[in-house]
């Protein structure tokens, strides 16, 4: 595995626990219980979202220097 598919992994998958951890907070706050589905939903949700961001952002990244 390169490094650009490692960061990709790690960056998306922290930053979808990050996001389901918040909102699962908020919910709590709300004096709603822990769903473990609505957890998982948001996990994967934005899990896949900041992959197509980081994704993009590296691609970016990378086109710049060869540019250079």
């Amino acid at each position: 595995m390169n490094k650009q598919t490692k960061s990709i992994i790690i960056g998306s998958s922290l930053g979808g626990i990050v996001y389901a951890g918040i909102m699962a907070g908020f919910d709590f706050i709300n004096g709603q219980d822990f769903r473990i589905w609505k957890f998982l939903w948001s996990f994967f949700f934005f899990g896949v979202f900041m992959r197509f961001l980081i994704h993009y952002n590296l691609k970016k990244q990378s086109k710049k220097k060869k540019n250079e």
